[in-house]
Order: C-alpha cells, then structure tokens, then sequence
C-alpha cells in the first residue's frame, strides 16, 4: 500500500498567519499534538503542540515565532512502511503527504495509522495466535503455511520480530480457526518450538438479548 491511499484531507492544515490559540484549538478538535504548517500549497513544516503551550500570548500567528519546525514528510508513491518509521522515529501524531513536486496533498494521522494496522493483522477476525521461535536457517513461512492449511485452515496474517545479535526470529500467526490444538500437535511434530498461543472467540451477539430477556421477565 501506497501513502496516498491513506490520506486525508478531513483535518485541514494551518498557515503561518493563524494565531497561537487557532492552532491550539485545531488540534484539540482533531486529538493530535501535530499539525502541518501549510501557505498556498507549500508544506512549511509540522508545528507540535508542546512548543505552543508555552507561548504568552496566544493571539500571536504562529509564523512570527521561532519555533523549532520538523520536517518530516513522505511523499505520495512512498509505501506505508515508511510512514510507520517516521511515526515510529519522530513520535509523531500526523505525517503530512506531499506529491512529487513537493506540494502538500493532506496527511495521515496516527488513527488513520492504528486502523489500517489493525486491518493489515486481521486483529477483528476470529481465530488463534500461534507464536513460534525459529531460527534464521529454518525461517519458510510457505512451510509454516502447508501446516497451516493441513489442518483446514489458513494463516491470516504473520509478522516477524528479530533479536539483536542473535539468529533467533518470533514469528505471530494468526489463523481462522480457533481450535488451534492440531496445529499446534503438527508444529511441534516438526520441531518447531511453541512460544505461546492465544484463542480469541468474538462476542457473542445475542447475550445482550438474553440478558435484556431475564430483565424482562424478572421485573414481571
């Protein structure tokens, strides 16, 4: 996925002549402690929360202050992982999205962020986590998938986490079934190595109904 395909243009940016007290309010509607100093198309810089806070007078525009600008951006052919390192390396709650010749498009906030994460690992689909230690020799996720699937169900989504110094590797899957117990039987038949597993059984739909029912007839 492309960083264009996650922009936004619903929270607009500020420019050099909005006071101290606009911005501020701008990023307390919005939940960020970032906003996009923008004039005529022409991205200026992100100004954060923090270093306004500290301002005496908030009627002052904020381009008459010398504030410490970060100049963070990707541009809109970059992939969404390098939106998440800058989120990740600069601790920020927006990067802005610039086209190729460097004009403002809009931005993707940190929410914006969190959802598409939370779609890329299927956290909202039923099934089991299985987490597995490997090794880098023994690191084939199409091996780890045929288990999966000789089982009648299907990997979901996986991410790796590495280790310094070590070539050691944890691998997370996440798969459509929640009675992951012959999976797991088939790992282990394999030598892997079984870290931890997790069921997740969704909600049941109907215990409010239920419960709404015995209040019913309760108070008869």
């Amino acid at each position: 996925m492309l960083a264009s395909e996650l922009l936004s243009n619903a929270m607009p940016p500020v420019r050099s002549s909005d006071t101290i007290q606009k911005v501020i309010d701008r990023m307390t509607e919005f939940k960020v402690s970032h906003l996009p100093i923008v004039n005529d198309d022409v991205f200026l810089g992100l100004v954060a929360e923090d270093d306004l806070i500290e301002q005496t007078d908030y009627s002052t525009p904020v381009g008459d202050l010398f504030l410490p600008l970060v100049n963070p951006y990707v541009v809109e052919n970059q992939h969404i992982y390098d939106v998440i390192r800058l989120f990740n390396e600069q601790q920020l709650s927006v990067v802005p999205v610039l086209d190729i010749r460097k004009n403002y498009l809009g931005l993707i906030s940190i929410n914006t962020m969190n959802e598409y994460f939370a779609r890329l690992t299927s956290v909202s689909e039923p099934g089991g986590i299985i987490v597995l230690e490997i090794t880098n020799r023994n690191n084939s996720l199409a091996h780890m998938a045929q288990i999966v699937e000789s089982d009648n169900a299907q990997v979901l989504s996986s991410y790796i986490r590495s280790f310094p110094d070590s070539t050691r590797l944890e691998v997370t899957l996440k798969v459509n079934k929640q009675d992951i117990s012959g999976i797991v039987a088939s790992f282990l038949r394999y030598n892997y190595t079984v870290q931890a597993t997790f069921n997740f059984t969704p909600v049941d739909d109907n215990s409010m109904n239920r419960y709404d029912s015995l209040m019913n007839y309760l108070n008869l």
